[in-house]
């Protein structure tokens, strides 16, 4: 037969206790303590603003950054989306009438980015799955353009023409630059005919052909100097900057023509 166990000193007890409210104490601290994980990703633009003036003839965006793994083939990969403020455009189709070539049926498409441009360390389609990239957006041909009129595929792909020819729309125009197989670059050019106002740069870190990270910058275009004071008054004042314009361009004309009397 067992011997009876021996009865539990109360003093025991209470150390047993304080033991533990000991320990429950210095676990969230010892957690606490721990380094936080690194950031996967983290960028920054080169500047953030670009200014027009009278002689400006495009610019370029540099977004530059590092990751807490390497980039390249197998590995983690980088893209970089730029979007410029939304304006309506009207695309017309072009009618024959009596040997003449005036407009016909125009579709209007609200809401449209006036710049696009996206690349990476690879060509976009080969970085993303064809779902995601849709999903997201990524890729001239996966912009969303409703329109109002005619709802014909021409017009959507004679806006997207249109827009690629005036260099507003772009994609994979020039591949990320890597070095030391965690920093990286991107120089995205922007043309003459940019739009001012805010503009979104938002970098993406894929890993296994898919978003794992973004990190979203601002970027302000705006006029300064003369060309911002031409612009204002043409916005304030339209009617006042045309005639301006209609005397500038006769007293021009004349000007040209004393000079070829006189030759």
């Amino acid at each position: 037969m067992a011997p009876p166990a021996a009865p539990r000193s109360p003093l025991a007890g209470r150390a047993l206790a304080a033991g533990l409210c000991a320990l429950l104490c210095v676990l969230p601290r010892a957690a606490a303590t721990q380094p936080p994980p690194p950031v996967p990703l983290v960028a920054a633009l080169s500047r953030g603003e670009i200014a027009i003036t009278t002689g400006f003839t495009g610019d370029e965006i540099v977004v530059f950054g590092t990751t807490d793994r390497s980039i390249g083939a197998g590995a983690d990969e980088i893209l970089v989306l730029a979007i410029g403020p939304t304006q309506g455009m009207v695309v017309r189709r072009k009618t024959r009438v009596l040997g003449f070539w005036i407009n016909g049926a125009a579709a209007r498409f609200p809401g449209v980015p006036s710049y696009y441009a996206v690349t990476g360390t690879r060509p976009l389609r080969d970085l993303l799955g064809e779902g995601d990239r849709r999903e997201l957006q990524l890729g001239i041909d996966a912009l969303p353009l409703w329109s109002a009129g005619p709802q014909g595929v021409g017009y959507r792909a004679a806006l997207r023409e249109l827009k690629q020819e005036a260099g507003e729309w772009i994609e994979d125009v020039s591949p990320i630059t890597v070095a030391a197989g965690h920093l990286f670059q991107a120089r995205i050019p922007i043309p003459a005919t940019v739009l001012t106002g805010d503009y979104l740069v938002e970098v993406m870190l894929v890993r296994n052909r898919r978003v794992v990270a973004r990190q979203a910058l601002s970027l302000r275009v705006d006029r300064e100097g003369t060309a911002a004071r031409i612009a204002d008054v043409a916005e304030r004042a339209p009617l006042v900057y045309g005639l301006v314009c209609v005397l500038l361009a006769a007293l021009a004309g004349w000007f040209g023509s004393v000079l070829f009397r006189r030759g």
